[in-house]
């Protein structure tokens, strides 16, 4: 069957791939410690029960017609003052665009600027970057990163690629290693984007930088989130900011979204977005826009949610580090923000080894692009059950112990 060019080399989500192995197993009777999807179990994480009586009052007092395609004034106007009291960052309400989530958003931004055959850079591993770029007809420039530096970018990684490229995709605290960018390096970052643009005629496309800032109310209390324009405010006419709730209240199901960014570009994404008819449901938005208003109830419930997020991401870690400790083959980064852990395993294959043999379920990390440090995996705890810990880290030190040995690495790999 003959269809558009652009589906010879489309690909399905190999995140979701490896995940419905997973839930088809469990369905069959088996205990499996699902790691992999960035999603939250709402018995475990359940949204904010304010937001919920939001919602189900919009629903009740019948907000169920369509809402205006770039998102209710009331919600854009609630996000703004939410942006301007916790990242001390100001958009007005005509700066920002709601959709049905981030990924409409990113995908609009994607489509707004890159025209096929213009480059696009991000750095590896990061999430779905390289099918955003393969659907906006772009070419990928992946940046390689390393775990001494957390797999974030340098400026002087990004120092002679910028010339032809017209957006640079950054993302903090990063899906999928749960790490943070550092001050120095992303001020320096939007210093070289900034002197690029002044390089450029205005006639020439200009340079963008779209960061994914989905986590940032999840960073770790002894952490601090630093967003571009906060660091480097002469950046901003080149910044596209893209948030949700789905992650930091738990509310991946809720579809609502956010991006805010320089004025025409939002607009030609408000219009673009208007035929996609990505748009967020009535109710949920009236609710998103009730909750975000309340501050005291938002401290609340991301006080408590953090401390929940807090105590399995370190319960794991530092099982880890025991294990580490023993002389097994295995190493973590602390946690920084989010709900990831980058896990190192050193032997090959070792996701479908630690599921055939564990039934612990991880993602490696060159399924978010092409990486020069492998063994590296993305473990999430949005599904993790405290209880679960220590039988499951009991079952990784079982495969240590088996595989331990160079010779027992090669029979594996070999079967």
């Amino acid at each position: 069957m003959k269809l558009a060019a652009i589906t010879d080399h489309l690909q399905d989500s190999q995140i979701l791939t490896i995940s419905n192995r997973i839930k088809q197993r469990i369905l069959a009777g088996e205990k499996m410690y699902n790691l992999t999807v960035g999603d939250f179990d709402p018995t475990i994480f359940p949204i904010p029960e304010i937001l919920e009586d939001y919602i189900h009052e919009a629903y009740r007092n019948k907000y169920t017609n369509y809402p205006p395609s770039d998102g209710l004034l009331e919600l854009r106007e609630s996000i703004s003052e939410f942006l301007k009291a916790n990242k001390k960052i100001v958009y007005h309400p005509s700066e920002i665009v709601v959709a049905g989530g981030g990924r409409p958003l990113i995908y609009a931004a994607y489509k707004m600027i890159v025209d096929p055959g213009d480059k696009v850079l991000f750095p590896v591993p990061s999430w779905n970057n390289h099918y955003y770029t393969y659907l906006a007809g772009g070419i990928a420039v992946e940046i390689q990163t390393t775990s001494k530096n957390h797999f974030m970018p340098s400026a002087n990684q990004l120092a002679g690629k910028l010339k032809d490229a017209v957006l640079l995709v950054l993302c903090s605290p990063l899906n999928p290693t749960g790490t943070l960018i550092r001050k120095k390096d992303l001020k320096e970052i939007c210093e070289l984007v900034h002197a690029e643009n002044l390089r450029r005629s205005d006639t020439e496309k200009k340079l963008y930088i779209l960061f994914d800032q989905m986590y940032w109310l999840l960073t770790s209390d002894n952490e601090t989130h630093y967003d571009p324009v906060t660091v480097y405010p002469e950046i901003k006419p080149y910044v596209i900011y893209i948030d949700a709730i789905s992650k930091s209240f738990a509310a991946t199901g809720l579809r609502v979204g956010w991006a805010a960014g320089p004025p025409e570009l939002i607009h030609k994404m408000k219009s673009f977005l208007s035929h996609v008819g990505a748009w967020a449901p009535m109710a949920e938005q009236k609710g998103v826009a009730a909750f975000l208003n309340q501050e005291d109830q938002v401290k609340s419930y991301l006080k408590k949610f953090k401390s929940e997020l807090t105590e399995r991401l370190d319960l794991i870690h530092h099982g880890i580090q025991k294990l580490k400790q023993e002389g097994l083959a295995i190493d973590i980064i602390p946690p920084q923000g989010g709900i990831y852990l980058s896990v190192k395993f050193d032997f090959e294959n070792a996701h479908e080894v630690l599921l055939e043999k564990a039934g612990v379920g991880l993602l490696p990390f060159e399924i978010f692009g092409r990486t020069h440090e492998t063994g590296w995996h993305r473990l999430s705890i949005g599904t993790c059950k405290k209880e679960d810990i220590e039988p499951m880290l009991n079952k990784i030190r079982q495969v240590l112990l088996e595989v331990g040995s160079p010779e027992n690495i090669k029979l594996i790999n070999n079967r």
